[in-house]
C-alpha cells in the first residue's frame, strides 16, 4: 500500500476557488466516506481547514486511486472537475510524508509557523479514528506527523510570535486594545478570536451565532456576552471592530449592514470564513477596513533560522519514517520464510516416523530439536540482515531476493498483511484532465 495526498491550498488557488471548495464536517465525513469505499482505496482522511481542502489516502495502486480520489473530491464539491483540476496538487508515498509534516509544522500555513493547524491535524485523525476510515497506515503516519510537528515547536522559536491567521488579521486591522469587539460565529475559530481579543486588551467580546446555546457556551467560557444571531445589526452598531468566522454558505454581513453600523467611524472587520462572511462591497464604506484571508497569505511567522531549521527537522523525520516503514515492509517475508521451513522441517519429521517406527519419544524429540536448530541457524543471519537493510533506501529489494531464492509464493506472502475484506464501489472519474503531481513517483 502507498501514501497518496490530493489537495487544494492558499498556495494553489485564489481564495475564490478554494471558497467553492470548502467543506464543513458533513461534506468532510461524506467525502472520507466516500473515499475510503473506493476499489484503489484501503483508509482515508480529509483535512479541511480555512486554507486547505486535502485527501489523505493509503491506495494500492497510484493512477487508479488519483482518478477516484479527484473524481469524488469533485462531486462532493460540486465544482467540476475540469475546473478544480489545474488546481490540485498531487503527493505520493515519500512525497506523501513529506507534505503532512510540512503541514504539521506550519510550513505549509498562510501565516508559516501557526500552532493552530497542529490541532486540526489531530482532529482529522480523530475523525477518521471514529469513522473508521483511518487503519494502521495513516494512523502511523498522522501519529507520527503530530510528534513532528511538537518537535518542531519545541526544538525552535517557530511558532514564538504566537501569531495564527486570527492575531496577524487583528495585526492587520490596527490592534485590538480598547475596541469593543462583536465575533460573529462559535467554533473553533471564533474562540481563538474571542480568546486573543480579550488577553489583547479588547474592553467587551460580543458572540453572535446562529445555534444561540452555542453562542451562549462560548460566551461563558471566555467571559463575554451572547447574542442571538439575529440582533447582530444592532450589535455591529455598539462595535467597533468584528471578526466573522461562520461556516456559512452565503453573506452573513451585508454591505448595507456594515455601512448602517460603521456610518463614516472607524471600523474594522476581519473575516477569515470560508467562504467569506461579509460581502467585499462593504470596504468601500467610509472608515471601514476588510480584511480577508486572501490580504492575509503568505503573512511570516517565525525567522528564517527557525524556517530553515524546521525544514531540517522535516527532513530527518521524512527519512526516519521511511526506513521504518521500509525495514517493516519485509516483515511478511521474513515470517512466509519462516513458516515455510516449519511446514519442511513438519513433513521431514513426518517421514523420518515413517522410515524409523521403533524410535521412542525421547530419541524423536532429540532428532527433532536438533533439525529445528540446524533450520533455525540456517535462516537466523539471512532473516536479521535482510531487516537490517531494508532500512535503507532500496532495501526492499533484498526481501524481493529472498522470495526468489526460496521460492515463496507471492499470496503467502501478501496474506500475512493483507486487510481485511470491505464492500467497495468503483467510481467512474471520467475526464481528460489531471492535476499536477508535485511528490513522490507515480511508477
Amino acid at each position: 500500500m502507498s501514501y497518496l495526498v490530493v489537495g487544494i491550498s492558499h498556495r494553489s488557488a485564489e481564495i475564490s476557488v478554494l471558497e467553492r471548495v470548502a467543506l464543513d464536517p458533513d461534506a468532510a465525513t461524506k467525502l472520507a466516506l466516500a473515499v475510503q469505499h473506493t476499489a484503489a482505496v484501503t483508509e482515508s482522511a480529509v483535512l479541511a481547514s480555512c486554507n486547505r481542502t486535502e485527501v489523505y489516502a493509503n491506495v494500492d495502486r497510484f493512477h487508479a486511486g488519483m482518478d477516484e480520489v479527484t473524481a469524488i473530491l469533485a462531486d462532493v464539491t460540486g465544482v467540476p472537475l475540469l475546473d478544480l483540476a489545474e488546481h490540485l496538487y498531487v503527493h505520493f508515498e515519500e512525497g506523501a510524508v513529506s507534505h503532512l509534516f510540512q503541514v504539521a509544522v506550519g510550513l505549509d500555513s498562510m501565516i508559516v509557523g501557526e500552532s493552530q493547524i497542529l490541532g486540526q491535524v489531530k482532529e482529522t485523525l480523530r475523525v477518521g479514528q471514529d469513522l473508521e476510515t483511518i487503519g494502521t497506515g495513516l494512523n502511523a503516519l498522522f501519529q507520527h506527523a503530530l510528534r513532528v510537528g511538537k518537535r518542531a515547536r519545541t526544538e525552535t522559536g517557530i511558532d514564538s510570535a504566537g501569531r495564527s491567521v486570527v492575531s496577524a488579521g487583528l495585526d492587520a486591522i490596527g490592534g485590538y486594545e480598547g475596541r469593543r469587539a462583536l465575533v460573529v460565529g462559535a467554533g473553533s475559530m471564533a474562540s481563538l478570536a474571542a480568546q486573543t481579543l480579550l488577553a489583547g486588551g479588547a474592553t467587551s467580546v460580543t458572540i453572535a451565532n446562529r445555534n444561540f446555546d452555542r453562542a451562549v457556551a462560548l460566551a461563558d467560557r471566555i467571559g463575554g456576552i451572547a447574542i442571538p444571531l439575529a440582533d447582530v445589526p444592532q450589535a455591529l452598531t455598539e462595535a467597533d471592530l468584528v471578526v466573522s468566522c461562520t461556516g456559512a454558505r452565503g453573506v452573513v454581513l451585508t454591505e448595507e449592514m456594515v455601512r448602517n453600523a460603521a456610518d463614516g467611524r472607524p471600523f474594522g472587520i476581519l473575516d477569515v470564513a470560508l467562504p467569506h462572511d461579509v460581502d467585499p462591497a462593504a470596504a468601500r464604506q467610509p472608515g471601514v477596513t476588510l480584511v480577508t484571508l486572501a490580504d492575509l497569505a503568505g503573512t511570516a511567522g517565525g525567522s528564517a533560522h527557525d524556517v530553515d531549521e524546521v525544514r531540517r527537522i522535516v527532513g530527518e523525520e521524512t527519512g526516519a519514517f521511511e526506513a521504518t516503514r521500509r525495514a517493516v515492509s519485509v516483515t511478511p517475508t521474513v515470517v512466509a520464510l519462516r513458516a515455510m521451513a516449519a511446514e519442511l522441517v513438519e513433513a521431514e519429521l513426518s517421514r523420518l516416523d515413517r522410515r524409523l517406527p521403533g524410535l521412542d519419544e525421547a530419541q524423536r524429540g532429540e532428532v527433532a530439536r536438533t533439525v529445528r536448530r540446524v533450520v533455525d541457524k540456517v535462516l537466523h543471519t539471512p532473516t536479521v540482515r535482510v531487516k537490517e537493510l531494508a532500512a535503507d533506501p532500496g532495501g526492499p529489494t533484498y526481501a524481493d531476493a529472498l522470495r526468489e531464492l526460496f521460492a515463496l509464493d507471492p499470496a503467502t506472502v501478501d496474506a500475512v498483511t493483507a486487510p481485511k475484506a470491505t464492500p467497495s464501489t468503483s467510481h467512474d472519474s471520467g475526464h481528460d484532465s489531471a492535476p499536477q503531481i508535485t511528490g513522490g513517483e507515480s511508477a
